[in-house]
């Protein structure tokens, strides 16, 4: 239950009776009524802009109205007091029982505790990594992937129909120069010297093992042919071969896409050309020049005569090219019309994860999405910024495998998936984010994985012990939930009772905001209550998790770090991490 969508109800009804009565007047704008916890504790538990929000529709002031409101709110299940503050702000103080109570509904629910039904089962489509098959995936790649995924399990957990892609882009250019790499490698299996690898090709060792394969199938087949006739056949066999890399490398970050859409199927199934279409019955192409870029000359720009798409009129900074030089559609071009086919698809909803010097970007793939879409779609781009990669403090940027940078895999054997994707969520997605290797092994407060897993670890120890203190009771979630939560009066237990009280919160408005990295800082705060509440035991034997001289405080107790224990099940759950039992 989420205790301030909860109160948002009751105050929501409580309008609507008064405008029943004939005490306020009808249509009032309450969707713009908030309902969260106060910035200062000490104002209580709640805190609502109901008065300030409708004073002025209602004809009233805003204290006059908080008034009314908290004289019917001082009635409400729950609510201990009401106070006005300020101009008109309404202060709820809830009763210690109802928060006591939380723990028997965390128990009740387990690990979909926390679950909601605001997504209403809408379908939203979530295209994350979309690394260019040109190779392994790099550290930083890791990070889009893993906001990717956290995203796309946060939304299903609030109720939406989620769908996971992966845009493989197979056409254009660089799979061009990766079939010249790989041809040049087949060459090498066949015996011939190739030397040093020629500036533009790609260097990796990754690539000899695709020369291998095609020798070993092909034999010497390509060889004499001109690079027309080998190219195209190479180059589907080594993007076959590099997508496969790709998702061996991603099962090992324990990410699975439901769909992988293909560049260059939306060319052959004439996708691009059915999109210009739309835009041409619209209107919005023409014949026309773009001024230079200010500042700079931007790749896309060309002095001359253009087919630009009218991404103006829909927010963008000018108009955009749709075809180049040589009369070949443009990558934006391509992009429109994968979108479209999105929509087309089912989802009106789009969510885009992108690294972060794809920002520039942004804008116009929006114009395009409303443009091709009449305004119903709606894309939402999520940006990436730099990993920084280092070891003991020092930075590292080569790998033997790949030649020019650290691999995803590399990092994952040395540290595990689960460290790996806590520690990309330790940042707002937007913010640069350093790796230190060595600290993520580190078994510190300061290695946030270790804190969070020590914690549920530490949790399941003492329901350990109690059970071997009380080997005649049965300590379940069932059990549990019926232990006198009443008994949890401690300053710090109530404390960590209201964390873990606001974690259906957390999960909606983490999922609205698009932002998965709450949880991780979420998580903290609730192994930071716990650990505390440990320490506090190690000081005064009284408030230890087991007391031998009175059981129904330790169950109660229990109880409560069970209910930790869900909790922090539930928030790894989401991000796609493994709870432990044990540290090791």
């Amino acid at each position: 239950m989420n205790v301030f969508s909860s109160y948002r109800i009751t105050i929501e009804q409580i309008v609507a009776d008064m405008v029943v009565a004939g005490d306020l007047p009808p249509n009032l704008p309450v969707e713009r009524i908030s309902v969260e916890p106060p910035r200062d504790p000490s104002h209580g538990d709640i805190s609502t802009n109901v008065a300030m929000v409708l004073a002025k529709a209602a004809g009233r002031k805003p204290r006059d109205f908080a008034a009314m409101i908290s004289a019917e709110l001082s009635n409400a299940q729950g609510v201990a007091s009401v106070e006005i503050a300020g101009p008109g702000f309404v202060n709820i103080r809830l009763e210690t029982l109802f928060w006591q109570h939380q723990v028997s509904q965390i128990l009740q629910h387990g690990v979909a505790y926390g679950d909601s039904e605001t997504g209403g089962g809408k379908a939203i489509n979530i295209e994350y990594v979309s690394a260019n098959p040109t190779g392994p995936m790099h550290v930083g790649h890791a990070r889009g992937a893993v906001i990717g995924d956290v995203l796309a399990s946060l939304l299903f957990k609030v109720g939406y129909d989620v769908t996971r892609e992966y845009y493989v882009n197979d056409a254009g250019a660089q799979v061009e120069v990766l079939a010249r790499s790989a041809h040049l490698r087949y060459r090498e299996a066949l015996g011939e010297t190739i030397g040093d690898i020629p500036d533009g090709l790609y260097p990796g060792d990754y690539l000899i093992s695709v020369g291998q394969a095609l020798a070993d199938r092909d034999s010497d087949k390509w060889i004499a042919l001109p690079e027309d006739q080998w190219l195209p056949h190479i180059r589907d066999f080594t993007v076959d071969a590099m997508m496969e890399l790709i998702r061996e490398d991603l099962a090992a970050l324990g990410i699975e896409h439901r769909l992988f859409r293909s560049e260059k199927m939306l060319h052959e199934d004439g996708l691009i050309d059915d999109v210009v279409s739309v835009l041409e019955g619209r209107d919005l192409v023409y014949w026309g020049r773009l001024e230079p870029p200010k500042g700079q000359i931007s790749d896309d720009w060309e002095d001359r005569e253009q087919y630009l798409f009218r991404s103006s009129r829909f927010g963008d900074d000018v108009d955009r090219a749709l075809k180049k030089s040589d009369g070949s559609w443009t990558y934006f071009a391509a992009d429109v019309a994968y979108h479209l086919d999105k929509f087309r698809r089912g989802f009106g909803e789009m969510v885009d994860v992108w690294g972060a010097d794809h920002k520039g970007y942004i804008k116009r793939m929006q114009a395009a999405v409303r443009a091709t879409t009449d305004g119903e779609g709606v894309l939402d781009v999520r940006v990436c910024n730099l990993v920084n990669l280092f070891e003991d403090g020092k930075p590292v940027r080569m790998s033997k495998r790949a030649g020019t940078f650290v691999t995803l895999r590399e990092v994952i054997d040395q540290v595990g998936k689960d460290v790996v994707r806590f520690i990309m969520l330790t940042r707002g997605n937007e913010a640069p984010l350093d790796f230190d290797l060595k600290q993520a092994l580190d078994k510190s407060r300061d290695n946030p994985v270790f804190y969070v897993q020590y914690a549920h670890a530490r949790a399941c120890s003492v329901l350990r012990q109690g059970q071997e203190a009380a080997p005649d009771q049965t300590f379940d979630d069932s059990n549990l939930s019926g232990a006198d939560v009443s008994l949890l009066s401690d300053e710090a237990e109530l404390s960590l009772i209201k964390t873990l009280a606001g974690w259906p919160r957390l999960v909606e408005s983490a999922a609205q905001a698009r932002e998965p990295h709450r949880i991780a800082y979420y998580l903290n705060d609730v192994a930071s209550g716990l650990h505390g509440l440990w320490n506090k035991g190690n000081e005064d034997a009284s408030l230890r998790f087991i007391v031998d001289a009175d059981p129904a405080l330790t169950k109660s107790r229990l109880a409560l770090v069970r209910a930790v224990a869900l909790v922090i099940s539930s928030g790894l759950a989401v991000m796609g991490i493994k709870p432990v039992e044990e540290m090791r």
